[in-house]
């Protein structure tokens, strides 16, 4: 019987509150209890204003809870002395790389994390090498930023916070401003780190396919958490996701309208793999 992952962050009761210039409060999230494994590969998913990004600054202690209570490897987040801590514990990647990138060359903002740790220079210089190469960008490193590509600069980000060896990275929709190529790389990108590095991802995304990905999916809806578990479950559960105003994957998606046309097809199917496979079969008996 294998041992239960241990758990690195926890959110207890967790609720977070904006207030305007007129002090009306708009309330973001609910009373969330959220545990997060060390490893583990977790997606949040929601309709806009539910509370995703909300969390995982939660996580980041770049906001703090209204009530509640956040604690990152048992260090609670109200711990102010313990800041640095948390947010090394927890890495965090934004939408748009070009909030994040600071240096005029690949190398040099791969380093200013590191730099600002006081690390000796021959530490730096291989830990900025080592990621260089774990995430393509070695032949990049002499290059000005600005003239990377959307998933190069989005690489880049990812490396200068993977220097600085976080246990958990928390990505807020890190290839929305991405092309296809680019998203892919990504994806791929981060999902190394976590087969390779066992380091824990909590990825904020609206796109379906990029949740599939996942260890554990979870939907937010207006600050609580409708749905949690396997992404085949919740990617295959049509009538939760659209009630959300969400969708499925593309296959799941496709395998409801096949199935309206008196096509029977196996439950819970939500990888295009999996649709391909089972029109294939359906083909051969027929």
């Amino acid at each position: 019987m294998s041992a239960e992952p241990e758990i690195l962050i926890s959110a207890r009761a967790a609720s977070f509150n904006y207030t305007d210039q007129n002090d009306k409060i708009y309330p973001a999230l609910d009373g969330v209890n959220l545990e997060v494994g060390r490893g583990e590969y977790l997606a949040l998913l929601g309709p806009n204003g539910s509370g995703k990004t909300t969390l995982l600054k939660l996580f980041n202690a770049l906001l703090i809870p209204s009530a509640g209570e956040v604690l990152v490897k048992g260090i609670s987040t109200f711990a102010a002395d313990h800041l640095f801590t948390i947010r090394r514990t927890c890495g965090m990647i934004f939408q748009n790389p070009d909030n994040q990138i600071v240096a005029t060359t690949v190398e040099e903002d791969i380093a200013f994390g590191l730099e600002n740790m006081a690390l000796p220079p021959s530490e730096i210089r291989n830990r900025v090498d080592t990621v260089a190469e774990l995430l393509g960008l070695t032949a990049l490193l002499k290059h000005p930023p600005h003239l990377l590509s959307g998933g190069e600069k989005q690489k880049t980000a990812i490396a200068g916070i993977l220097a600085m060896r976080p246990e958990c990275i928390l990505l807020d929709e890190p290839t929305a401003m991405l092309d296809p190529t680019g998203r892919r790389d990504v994806l791929d990108a981060i999902r190394l780190l976590n087969q390779e590095e066992q380091i824990a991802l909590i990825h904020v995304t609206h796109v379906p396919e990029e949740a599939a990905e996942a260890d554990r999916l979870v939907v937010l809806d207006q600050g609580r958490i409708a749905a949690e578990g396997p992404p085949q479950k919740i990617l295959s559960n049509l009538a939760l996701l659209h009630q959300l105003g969400l969708r499925g994957t593309v296959a799941a998606e496709l395998t409801a309208l096949i199935r309206q046309d008196g096509f029977l097809l196996p439950p819970n199917i939500f990888l295009s793999r999996e649709l391909v496979e089972s029109l294939c079969s359906l083909v051969q008996k027929s």
